[in-house]
């Protein structure tokens, strides 16, 4: 049903001439919504599944989605450079997606997602900075803000405080995870065509890299349903959230997409204090909104 309501609201996005100056931005939202999902559900998926396993099938049923909606659209499929562009953007962001949920399976969600953003945004803007000259003072209020988030989600808890003294675990996953999403958002931007056709082709790549990867790592094949069904559901939002997002960065500036889409972890937060009733200690918490206070401060320089 979820992957039926996906499809349509795609395909009644198509009216490309009809937009809105508003649209770039709606679609941006939407993307945050259907990323956060997508994350919840993939980590989900792998804790009970090979996490390369489950993204390589995810990404999988994601092309099918994909392939299907832009053969649909009768939309432009990139070409030449807008090829290779795609597929390395595909093969960076698969690849990191699967530590990404072998992240959320091993640790908090609430507390790994964060991090991830927080990369996959600061170094973007960083690029725009070394090419476009000094950040805003925004900017450099959010890195000041990440700094601290990242201390006070990562320090051990004093004794009492939490369920353990320990470092949080996939943290180090989540950060090497981060570093990739903010891959495919620069390669990403370097494609032309339509945005179903990039995420098609994208897909490829995430595929190729996730499946080598299984094959590498001799991992065992093995999906029971609930984990195939949560695979598939987190590819076709996935995939979805991707489309849009590139839609948004095409029609409108690449730093405003990144700075809505970049809070996706608020929904992935939420989803895990709801169903799973994470909680986390006092300061950790405080590191969480802080987390998510700058990711929107360092993309919006």
């Amino acid at each position: 049903m979820a992957g039926a309501l996906v499809f349509s609201f795609v395909v009644r996005s198509s009216g490309v001439a009809s937009l809105t100056q508003f649209a770039p931005a709606a679609y941006s939202v939407t993307a945050v919504f259907l990323w956060g999902a997508a994350d919840f559900s993939g980590g989900i998926g792998s804790r009970r599944a090979n996490a390369f396993v489950l993204t390589a099938f995810s990404h999988l049923c994601a092309f099918g989605l994909m392939f299907a909606i832009a053969r649909a659209q009768h939309g432009t499929f990139p070409t030449g450079a807008s090829i290779v562009w795609a597929l390395l953007a595909g093969a960076v962001g698969g690849f990191s997606l699967a530590l990404f949920y072998g992240a959320l399976a091993s640790g908090q969600m609430g507390l790994t997602a964060p991090i991830a953003a927080l990369l996959g945004a600061a170094i973007p803007t960083m690029v725009d900075i070394a090419l476009e000259g000094a950040p805003s003072r925004w900017t450099i209020a959010g890195f000041a803000l990440a700094i601290l988030a990242i201390w006070l989600i990562t320090r051990p808890d004093p004794s009492g405080e939490g369920d353990s003294s320990a470092r949080p675990a996939g943290l180090g996953m989540a950060a090497l995870a981060g570093v990739g999403f903010a891959g495919f958002y620069l390669c990403i931007h370097q494609a032309s065509g339509s945005p179903a056709g990039i995420a098609a082709v994208s897909r490829i790549g995430s595929f190729t890299a996730t499946a080598v990867a299984v094959v590498v790592t001799r991992a065992p094949l093995r999906l029971d349903r609930p984990r195939a069904a949560l695979g598939m559901l987190a590819g076709f939002l996935d995939i979805t959230a991707s489309a849009l997002f590139i839609f948004a960065s095409q029609h409108g500036r690449l730093d405003e997409a990144v700075v809505i889409t970049s809070l996706y972890p608020a929904v992935t937060v939420l989803l895990a204090r709801l169903v799973l009733k994470e909680h986390f200690s006092r300061w950790k918490f405080v590191g969480l909104l802080a987390a998510l206070a700058a990711v929107p401060l360092i993309a919006a320089g």
